[in-house]
C-alpha cells in the first residue's frame, strides 16, 4: 500500500443570502373585473405603485381589460403587499404572488 494523501476540503465562497428574509421577489398581478374606467385604474396604478407613470398605467390597464390581467410590479414581497392591499383598497382584483 502507498502513503495515503490528505483530502482537503474547499471552503465555501458563496455566503449570499438563500432568501429566507422579508425582500423575496414577488408580483402583484390585476385581474379584470369590468367594474372599473380606464380612468380609474390608471389613477390606482398611479397613486399605488412607485415611479408608474399615466402611459404605462394606461398600457397596463389595456392588458388588464384585454388580456385578463397583468403583472403591474415586481420586487421585494413587502412593497408588493403594501401596493397589493392599495390596489384591492380601490376595488380592483389583485394577487400577489
Amino acid at each position: 500500500m502507498g502513503t495515503l494523501t490528505p483530502v482537503i476540503t474547499p471552503e465555501a465562497l458563496d455566503t449570499s443570502d438563500v432568501g429566507t428574509g422579508d425582500d423575496l421577489e414577488a408580483r402583484v398581478i390585476v385581474f379584470n373585473c369590468d367594474c372599473h374606467t380606464y380612468q380609474q385604474v390608471i389613477a390606482l396604478l398611479c397613486k399605488s405603485i412607485p415611479g408608474m407613470n399615466s402611459s404605462r398605467a394606461f398600457e397596463l390597464a389595456w392588458r388588464i381589460d384585454h388580456e385578463g390581467q397583468a403583472t403591474v410590479y415586481t420586487g421585494a414581497r413587502k412593497l408588493a403587499e403594501e401596493i397589493g392591499k392599495k390596489l384591492a383598497g380601490g376595488g380592483l382584483r389583485v394577487g400577489v404572488q
